[in-house]
């Protein structure tokens, strides 16, 4: 369940950007008229009769349709890509939660959402559901903290430096740990024929991860090197258990999974080891956040447990599989390509400034993000009313009214992408404009994280680090077979 889990998953350490460039900066023919052109709509659709609509909007999210089938069908019936719909979690046991929205499903309408002078994301990481802060320490980390908080500021730069003290050790300890997880793989490959990638994979993010962010090295806690990524893994999930559609065992997922919040007790002795592992063997990072950023002793903490577990082993568990499928699936000579860029321009020490020479490596790692974003949806409320625009229309938004984008449809409209249902490997290569319309990180890629917004803090060690993932495997492999979930055959780099 920890895999279909981490689908759900969204950003940690996000936060928004300022607005990103409207179509009108790529070429005519993807320019969308101007403001006065447009004409005013009423935001289509409706919520239903209560308690009715919203029940019949979450069967059909997670049971009838599915996530995208949801939405596609909603652009077709009200013929925009902005309407009113309800998402879960709803009805019987979530009292005080509102499953309004106000969908947005183009880059241009979606692009609202990092405006922080019109939007707010207050409480609002997974919608108007929030987790039971318990599975935080009793504490509001700096996901839910809007950036009117004075303490959004505070954490948002204590992030910020541990990113900038971690650049010195993150490549090294991504390559050393490749190697771990490499060596497992071939050995459970030569012994049985075929290798899960899904334990090497998750033992070699938290182990990197734990070192590089937190300057915790697992192997001083024998507990927590065993079965850290696991407790990581049930905190997770459990917390997210009522937004996941995992579309199987209906409606047996419909009763147990997704009619209430699951309590923190479940998890709470894991939680609790791994917080006493960040205290005892993070200190030096939780001492910087008091000394220089004024968090407390358990803020230090939990934020930092929150960055290292949710946002960031959380998010690459979503994505590094999906990326590797993505390659290992290709039928057009992609391998061959990326093998012949990576020698031909890895120098002769992997690192972060040799794959940002690599055109290909990186073009293919933005378009699976574009394709299969890790964080499927994102939210924003609206701090006051204002005129939201399409590429056809403009809506009135009213104060207090939740948004709500899906980025794996708003990332394939077809007025911004070519063929945006296709994987096209070179796609940035070709166009580097694209990338101010990759808006995975709560912001476009071109953007920069700062305090005052709530873009990914980690955005560009996210897609280095990806690209690090697979040059590492065309240096040590001429070819690589199998899918996300297991390895079957690899050739040894001649």
């Amino acid at each position: 369940m920890a895999r279909v889990v981490m689908s759900n998953i969204s950003s940690a350490m996000s936060s928004s950007s300022p607005p990103s460039p409207t179509s009108s900066s790529l070429s005519p023919a993807l320019s969308a008229p101007p403001p006065t052109a447009l004409p005013v709509r009423t935001i289509p659709g409706s919520y239903g009769w209560p308690l009715l609509g919203p029940i019949s909007d979450r069967l059909d999210y997670f049971w009838f349709q599915g996530p995208e089938t949801f939405f596609r069908k909603r652009i077709e019936k009200y013929k925009s890509t902005v309407f009113r719909a309800n998402v879960p979690p709803s009805f019987p046991f979530f009292a005080n939660v509102n499953p309004n929205v106000v969908v947005v499903l183009d880059c241009e309408s979606f692009s609202h959402l990092f405006d922080m002078e019109i939007v707010e994301k207050s409480n609002v990481l997974v919608g108007d559901f929030m987790p039971s802060v318990k599975y935080t320490g009793n504490i509001r980390v700096c996901a839910y903290l809007d950036t009117s908080e004075p303490q959004h500021a505070q954490v948002k730069n204590f992030v910020l430096d541990i990113l900038k003290r971690s650049s010195k050790v993150w490549g090294s300890e991504v390559i050393s740990n490749l190697d771990t997880m490499w060596d497992t793989i071939e050995s459970n490959l030569a012994k049985d024929g075929k290798a899960s990638v899904f334990f090497p994979l998750q033992k070699f993010l938290f182990n990197f991860l734990s070192k590089s962010i937190v300057g915790a090295d697992p192997a001083a806690s024998p507990e927590v090197a065993e079965s850290g990524y696991a407790m990581l893994d049930r905190w997770l999930a459990v917390q997210l258990l009522p937004t996941i559609n995992i579309g199987i065992l209906q409606p047996l997922e419909e009763i147990f999974l997704h009619s209430w919040a699951y309590p923190f007790a479940l998890v709470s002795g894991g939680y609790n080891k791994l917080y006493q592992f960040i205290e005892k063997e993070g200190r030096e990072a939780v001492e910087r956040a008091k000394a220089e950023f004024g968090l407390t002793h358990q803020e230090a903490i939990h934020n930092l447990l929150f960055i290292l577990g949710f946002n960031a082993f959380g998010g690459f568990s979503i994505f590094l599989p999906t990326l590797l499928n993505t390659i290992l699936s290709d039928t057009t000579g992609l391998q061959d390509r990326l093998r012949k860029e990576v020698r031909e321009k890895g120098g002769p020490t992997l690192g972060f400034d040799s794959v940002k020479e690599m055109e290909l490596v990186k073009s293919v790692v933005y378009e699976t993000l574009r394709l299969n974003p890790p964080v499927p949806l994102q939210y924003a409320r609206a701090r006051k009313d204002f005129q939201l625009k399409s590429h056809d229309s403009v809506f009135d938004v009213k104060k207090g009214e939740l948004l709500c984008g899906y980025q794996k449809l708003v990332m394939r409209d077809p007025k911004v992408f070519d063929e945006p249902e296709s994987f096209k490997s070179d796609r940035f290569v070709q166009n580097g404009e694209l990338l101010n319309y990759l808006y995975w990180s709560n912001g476009p890629q071109t953007g920069s994280p700062t305090e005052s917004n709530k873009q990914c803090a980690a955005k560009d060690y996210v897609t280095l680090t990806a690209c690090l993932f697979v040059a590492y495997m065309f240096r040590r492999y001429d070819s690589v077979s199998g899918s996300s979930s297991s390895i079957t055959a690899v050739e040894k780099a001649r």
